[in-house]
């Protein structure tokens, strides 16, 4: 098993009676980009600034390179951290800011202008060294802190949320060479954020947090066509949820109901007759049909179209089913395609096939 380069042990942390983290344990791998996950207050920052010795454990210890770090200063831990709001000097240029850590280790000068256009460089920014960071926009902020923070060759980038102050077309820019930066550096980034996007699309790994805790940790994809329970299916993604009770189940299929229409669902060998589950189905994987494209409607469940959303690439739709229940579909739009042509109260069915279903355990 590949040694990791951050290792946190049974880690807590209470401001007051308010516990944040509870008795968390995470691995993180060199050069992976690892992703915390979740919504304000879940304690994901409060794990990025123990990491980086800003804050003090409660209990437990985080090792750095097989070293315990309890009770080092952030200068003597091999990690760099950017600030969502990159705390750059207003008072000193690019080059100044990107030298300033260097300069505070008194680094030849030689060796410092080296190092700095190296940075520069590596971020896009080769040209912009005499610029004040006044005179910048916010990506180009943003890069001069991750150049601000590689100069010192840390093991471990720590990016607390920074990304969420650029506009939506910036941040897809700076998604993408974040990434890039990060496979050509080799450097393990662990990056907060509560942007679901921009997790799936960034990561090697997701933490999903939940109230100190991590509910579930494991690949974009992993998370997002597995969650291991409700609290992460509602999370990523977009979902349609049904209470469901298992009534009939073999070897490779099991039956439900939903809408008084008995379905059949993948049987996964861990369910037993009788049991109580969700069935979630992401809106792209259901199927949305035109009455007169069905000849038989058997596993289709009844439905009235009640919204409609052009989104470019794909059509929204909003259907309600027979009990008022509503669930959302999105097919992929093609202008030359006649099915695609929807009507608001449209009567039509709705159809997913068997597997493209995660039941998961019942939750009150």
């Amino acid at each position: 098993m590949q040694a990791s380069v951050i290792e946190i042990k049974h880690l807590s942390k209470s401001y007051g009676s308010t516990p944040i983290l509870r008795d968390l344990s995470l691995s993180i791998f060199p050069g992976e980009f690892l992703t915390l996950l979740g919504p304000s207050g879940c304690g994901k920052t409060t794990l990025l600034r123990l990491i980086a010795g800003f804050e003090k454990t409660c209990s437990g210890d985080i090792y750095i390179h097989g070293t315990c770090v309890n009770q080092l200063t952030p200068q003597q831990r091999d990690v760099h951290t950017v600030f969502q709001s990159y705390a750059l000097f207003p008072h000193l240029s690019v080059f100044e800011n990107v030298a300033f850590a260097l300069r505070c280790k008194k680094t030849p000068e030689d060796e410092i202008k080296t190092r700095v256009h190296e940075a520069l460089a590596r971020v896009q920014l080769g040209s912009f060294e005499h610029r004040t960071t006044q005179q910048l926009s916010g990506g180009q902020q943003q890069r001069v802190a991750i150049a601000r923070a590689i100069i010192n060759r840390p093991k471990v980038l720590l990016l607390d949320e920074s990304l969420s102050a650029l506009d939506y077309r910036l941040r897809k820019t700076m998604q993408y060479e974040l990434k890039q930066l990060q496979k050509s550096l080799n450097i393990t980034f662990v990056l907060v954020t509560h942007d679901q996007e921009e997790a799936l699309s960034m990561s090697d790994r997701i933490a999903v947090f939940n109230h100190g805790h991590i509910e579930q940790i494991g690949t974009p994809r992993e998370v997002y066509e597995n969650p291991k329970n409700l609290y992460v299916a509602k999370f990523i993604g977009e979902t349609n949820m049904f209470d469901v009770e298992v009534e009939a189940l073999d070897d490779t299929e099991l039956y439900v109901t939903v809408e008084s229409q008995r379905l059949r669902c993948k049987n996964t060998g861990q369910h037993n007759l009788g049991e109580h589950l969700h069935l979630m189905i992401r809106p792209e994987d259901i199927r949305v049909w035109h009455l007169d494209e069905v000849t038989s409607s058997d596993e289709m469940i009844p439905g009235t179209i009640v919204d409609i959303i052009y989104k470019g690439s794909t059509v929204d739709l909003t259907v309600a089913l027979p009990s008022g229940k509503i669930i959302n579909a999105s097919e992929f739009f093609d202008e030359d395609d006649d099915d695609l042509d929807y009507e608001i109260d449209e009567k039509v069915w709705v159809q997913w096939f068997t597997g493209w279903e995660v039941l998961l355990p019942y939750e009150n």
